[in-house]
This record gives C-alpha cells, structure tokens and sequence, in this order.
C-alpha cells in the first residue's frame, strides 16, 4: 500500500489491516495513552472543496500522531493559477512526507501520487470517498461485530459515496443494494465488477432495496458542484428518502448511516436522523481514527 486513491486499489486484507489499526488508535486515544507513530512528520492537506470533517479530523489527527498538518487550500497555490498538477507534485514532495487532497477530479489525484515521490491520500473527489467508507466500515465492525451475511442498501444518487461503499461492501463479504431514480445508477465499471465478485442489486425500488437491510445508508441529493441542479434533483429524489415508513421494511435492529452534512427533511426525516444520531455521530468520529490509522500505514 503506497497511497490510498481508490479502495478498488487495496485488498481485503489490506482493509482490515486499516480498520484493526484504526481500532488500536481509538482504544489508546479514549484511554490517553500517547504515541508520536508519526513524529517529526508533515502532512499537505490540500482543498479545493469546502471540508469540515475532513479538514478537522486530518489536522486533528496528524498532531495526535506527533507530526504536523500543513493546510494548503487552492485558492494560495500555484495549482489554483493553472500550475500543472503534475509540477506541484514533484515540488510538494521535496518538502512534505505525504499529501492529502480533496479535490474533483480522480485524475488529479491520481497525476499526484504518478508524479509526485510520497504517499497521496484520496480525501473526497466526484468518482471516490475512501476516507469515510473506511470510517463506515469502522462503525459498521463496532455495532455489528463482524460483515458476514450483513445487507448494506443505499438510497438516494449513485455518487462518489455509493461507488466507494459497493467496493467497501463487496470486499469485506455484505451484500449491497441501491435505490436510485433511472439514470442516477453509480459507475458503470464499479457495478460490473460488483457483480463479477460480489451480490448487488441496483433497482429504482426503495421497498426491494430495503427489505432486511442491516444498514441503511444515505447522503444529499445534490453534492458539491451541483449546485444548478439542486431543484430540478429534490423533485427527482422526493421520494428517495429515509423515513419511518421506508425503514420499518429493513431489520428490526437495522443501522442508520449519513456521510453528513445531512440535509433534514430531504434524503432523511428528522425523526429517524436523531433516532439513530448515536450511530451517525460514532461514524462522524471515527473518520478521525481511520484516518490516523492510513497516515500510519503510510507515513511511518
């Protein structure tokens, strides 16, 4: 494991090596046991999307381990001005240990880690979200024990999260199932190959998706960027929500899981976000530890 672009790129093994590590980070974390695994280290965030917990969660992260956060946002580099990314990568990687991006473009993360000389980490573009699939994972381990036999169904735009959670799903053994409007399916290639080495089901129906679903998964109808598309999406997605009625289908004992920010109301009601905040919230943290533990198996 030299970066972590994609999770198509790790293996299962390699995961679970992420999520036991991430495991150890948060037990020595909650109990204040202190360990400088990085020391001395200095990490590039570089952000051409807004963040909150990316942002908090690397940089808090990055100082508990004992090396230093250096936040870069695109509108004072070089890159922000046309320099190729190709260029900053070669610079960058004559000052730092290790770049984080989030950014649009997977190419652009991708040109880093070809071009550059030290470890990249995909922190969000369009086609992947690894970072918070792996802090899912952490999550989903912690209140269900193990992934075997477990169904994950997601509702709502086939985005980067969908795309990264089916490779997430499919590599530690759960099923996976997607409800989303025609035309709003997840990468084409990302679906071939699930169904190639796993079982997915991608259907426009909720109640066929959802039933016994053991966690249910949702994000916005409209991501960063898509901002235009905003009203003519909320009248696409109206009926792509978690609710009560859509959620009694799935398992009595049935997870709840949002990325965040999560807008009330839409993709999910109020009453079920705060009925299952306790989940949310632990996944929320655990960004914080998962992270830590990929700056480890990269940085060290």
């Amino acid at each position: 494991m030299k970066h972590l672009l994609k999770l198509q790129d790790l293996t299962r093994e390699e995961i679970l090596s992420i999520l036991n590590l991430a495991d150890q980070l948060k037990f020595e974390r909650v109990n204040g046991i202190q360990k400088d695994y990085l020391k001395g280290k200095k990490l590039g965030m570089i952000f051409q999307k807004a963040s909150t917990r990316t942002r908090v969660s690397f940089e808090t992260g990055i100082y508990e381990l004992g090396g230093y956060g250096l936040f870069l946002s695109s509108a004072d580099l070089q890159i922000g001005r046309g320099e190729p990314v190709q260029d900053t990568a070669r610079v960058l990687s004559r000052y730092l240990d290790g770049i984080m991006i989030r950014t649009f473009e997977q190419k652009e993360v991708e040109d880093l880690a070809k071009y550059g000389t030290i470890p990249v980490i995909n922190g969000l573009t369009d086609y992947a979200h690894p970072c918070q699939v792996l802090a899912d994972l952490m999550t989903i381990r912690e209140y269900k024990g193990s992934f075997k036999g477990l169904k994950m169904t997601y509702i709502g735009d086939g985005n980067n999260m969908a795309n990264s959670l089916i490779v997430g799903a499919i590599k530690l053994g759960m099923s996976f199932a997607i409800a989303c409007p025609k035309g709003y399916e997840p990468d084409k290639d990302i679906i071939k190959w699930a169904k190639e080495n796993g079982n997915i089901t991608v259907t426009e129906s909720i109640e066929e998706a959802i039933k016994d679903a053991d966690v249910v998964y949702t994000d916005v109808w409209a991501s960063m960027g898509m901002e235009k598309e905003k009203q003519a999406r909320e009248k696409i997605f109206k009926d792509y929500q978690v609710n009560s009625k859509n959620l009694a289908k799935a398992k009595s004992d049935v997870m709840v899981m949002h990325c965040l920010p999560a807008h009330r109301g839409e993709e999910i009601t109020d009453e079920v976000f705060e009925a299952h905040a306790k989940e949310i919230f632990d996944e929320a943290e655990n960004r914080l530890h998962a992270q830590k533990a990929v700056m480890v198996k990269l940085l060290k």
